[in-house]
Order: C-alpha cells, then structure tokens, then sequence
C-alpha cells in the first residue's frame, strides 16, 4: 500500500496528517500508526492524524498518538489540521469541526490560527501543584531554572506515579518571566518524552496561572522550545469561556511512503 501523507508542524509539535474522507485508512492498525510516526524507520511525528468528513460540521479530527493509539484532543494538533483543510480547500478562513472532545470552532487570521477550546470550570490545586483537563489531563508546576531541568526523567516520574498511574497525565514545568508571559516545558504521554510544545498544555498553564493568581491578564503568552503560543480566555464566574489557542502552523512537506 502507497500512502500520501502531509507533515505539518505548529511551534515544533509535528503531525502526520492524511486526507481520509475517502476511508483509505486502517483506523484499528496501531502498529501502522506507530510505524509511521517513529523517526528512525518511518515519517517521524509527534502524532498522525486523520481528516474525516463529518455529517453536520466542516470535518472530523481523529487523532493517534506516537505510540499508535488514538487519544485525547491535541491542540497543536488541532490547529494543524484546521491549516491542512484550508490547504485542501475543505474550509475558507473559519471553520467548525468535531474533536474527540467535542466541537470546536477555529479561524485563521494573520498566518495565525485561532483554535477554540473547551471550557474549563475544574481546576484542582494542590501545595505542589495544579491539575486540570483542556481537552487532555495536564499537571502543572512550577519549577527554578527551567533551562537545565531535567523534563523527560522528571516527567516521566510523574506522569507514571501516584495518583495517575498508567492511565497517566501531561506533565508541564513552568517558570514566570513576567506578568503575562511564562515558559513551559511539556512531558506528554503517548510521546513518552518531551515535545517541542503542547498546545492543550500551554493552554492548561495559562489558565492555571490565571486561577493561581500570577497573572491578571485574560491573554498569556507561552514560551515554549519550538516558539511562542498565546491563550486568551474570559472568566465567568468559575468557568473559564472562549479559551483560544493562538499560535502558527506550517506545512512542511508531502510525500508517499510505502507500507
């Protein structure tokens, strides 16, 4: 079998995607999936993902780990693929589309795409550390000396351990620079390994930064290793509403792979 594939990249968080509105794809062949996202013997990828018609929405988003299973929403991801139906002209400029978590309205404005969150209205605090779900589970802690700590050990520790244990949970390290800006650094399961950025959580450390009361400001700019995301947010009540991930994503190649 020769398949086409598109790479797509948002701040260094790197996708397979596949045009399935055609069902070409083996959707229960996790091993093809994990096969095409390793970097030694395949494509390389942080995920795959699969663009699929949808009855009532622009499109459907299934999303594949690396290590071959289908998993919880990825933001990145997400904004990725809103790039890659605008490339395939699926949609103009705006788009609703449906995502393991539900709907999610995107645009794409300034060579930025804008991806709509789901609303957050838990956030658990702990002495240590803050947990939260925007759209995946993320824990969140801050730490001194981002630059040198050590994410993948350290995450990885976390990510396995009480209370999350295999199911287990994201994992983000967070220094302030200022008001409204921090770094982060992600562990992600599926990945098993830190990635150049995650959008689900640079969007759970803005919020968490805002409930925390480190910042005031309602958008956050989030450095991470492959650039720059910016999240805003309204907050009612206890919820947090129209939280948009704001961020670049590029194609950075095609081609086929036989397999």
């Amino acid at each position: 079998m020769t398949l086409t594939f598109y790479k797509y990249q948002g701040t260094g968080n790197d996708f397979v995607m596949i045009d399935n509105r055609q069902q070409i794809f083996d959707k229960d062949n996790t091993k093809l999936v994990a096969f095409l996202c390793d970097r030694k013997f395949g494509i390389g990828a942080d995920g795959l993902i699969l663009l699929e018609n949808h009855p009532e929405v622009d499109f459907k988003m299934v999303y594949y780990n690396a290590d071959g299973n289908q998993s919880t929403m990825c933001g990145n991801g997400g904004r990725c693929l809103v790039a890659f139906a605008e490339f395939l002209q699926v949609v103009k400029h705006e788009t609703t589309f449906e995502a393991i978590d539900g709907l999610h309205y995107a645009k794409i404005q300034d060579n930025l795409v804008h991806l709509q969150m789901k609303d957050v209205d838990s956030i658990d605090t702990f002495d240590t550390h803050q947990f939260l779900d925007t759209g995946s589970p993320h824990h969140v802690q801050f730490v001194k000396e981002i630059a040198n700590f050590d994410v993948k050990t350290e995450g990885a520790k976390i990510r396995y351990g009480q209370p999350y244990n295999q199911a287990g949970t994201n994992v983000n390290f967070v220094q302030q620079e200022n008001e409204d800006t921090f770094t982060v650094r992600t562990y992600e399961r599926g990945v098993e390994d830190e990635t150049l950025s995650c959008g689900t959580g640079a969007t759970a450390v803005a919020i968490a930064m805002h409930d925390s009361g480190k910042s005031a400001a309602s958008q956050l700019n989030l450095n991470v290793p492959g650039g720059q995301l910016k999240v805003s947010f309204k907050k009612d009540n206890k919820t947090y509403k129209k939280v948009m991930l704001i961020g670049p994503a590029t194609q950075v190649f095609k081609g086929t792979i036989t397999c």
